[in-house]
């Protein structure tokens, strides 16, 4: 059985910590939806239900009992206006990315946790309750894990992620369910897609990390907590985010508002980009 050595390289051996509070975090989640989803509108407009609020409370607070010298940038007090100053090094924090699939009933939802050095996301957990799916990377690489809520982590039966070549019929592409927009429809027209898979949240990131799909294109506005833990787990899978000048995608963008550009996420980055 694959194990995963928590090392004192870039990750700092993170990878378990960092799953232990996704899960508890996930415990919550589902619990607010046993309860019923009650969904308030933020200044964005986008949703935000009692669940968001909940699981950023656990993360937040077990961030700072185990790193109380490393800042969190989380999304529920960033939209309330309370963000902290970081320099090098800081997690950041979607407590429920894919809202929207959480009150529609569907299960793809994902709580993400990444932690950033020097603008990269060099250890995360893109962690989905509902569906039992637990992808971690640090230093050492990345793992996926079949895990509910009321299982303790040591439990886990880690299988290594890796990404895959692009297949000689072309890539396969998976879209955002919820946030398909035109110019993401033209990257499909122009690229040689043999087939599209739809996925919700952080999962689309984790279908290029397992090798179940080899591109994901983004041009719609995302935020770097919605990205990172995603980002850190297929980039130690064998993965690349780019941004749409080739440039990787980098984190700590304060002057943007920590907004990100669109990017396009590869599996294995083709030749010709």
């Amino acid at each position: 059985m694959p194990s995963i050595s928590p090392s004192t390289a870039a990750g700092g051996g993170l990878a378990l910590p960092l799953a232990e509070i996704a899960l508890a975090a996930g415990a919550a989640i589902l619990a607010c939806g046993d309860r019923g989803v009650d969904v308030a509108q933020k200044a964005d407009s986008s949703p935000v239900t009692e669940a968001d609020r909940a699981a950023e409370e656990i993360i937040l607070a077990e961030l700072a009992r185990r790193f109380p010298d490393c800042p969190a940038i989380a999304e529920e007090a960033a939209a309330g206006g309370v963000v902290p100053a970081v320099e090098d090094r800081f997690f950041l924090v979607d407590p429920l990315d894919g809202t929207r699939e959480f009150v529609a009933g569907r299960g793809e939802f994902t709580v993400n946790i990444a932690l950033i050095t020097a603008g990269r996301p060099v250890a995360g957990v893109v962690y989905a309750p509902a569906l039992a799916v637990l992808a971690v990377a640090d230093a050492e690489g990345a793992w996926q894990a079949s895990l509910t809520p009321d299982q303790p982590v040591a439990e886990a039966d880690w299988q290594r992620l890796a990404t895959r070549a692009i297949p000689e019929s072309g890539p396969a592409a998976v879209a955002s369910r919820s946030h398909r927009d035109a110019e993401t429809d033209a990257f499909l027209d122009t690229h040689g897609i043999s087939e599209i898979l739809s996925a919700g949240s952080s999962l689309k990131f984790i279908l290029l990390a397992r090798g179940e799909a080899d591109v994901y294109p983004r041009f719609g506005r995302t935020m770097e907590w919605d990205t990172a833990a995603g980002h850190a787990v297929l980039s130690r899978a064998g993965g690349v985010v780019v941004t749409t000048d080739g440039a990787e995608l980098g984190y700590g963008k304060r002057a943007s508002g920590y907004a990100n550009p669109a990017f396009i996420a590869w599996g294995q980055r083709p030749e010709s980009g």
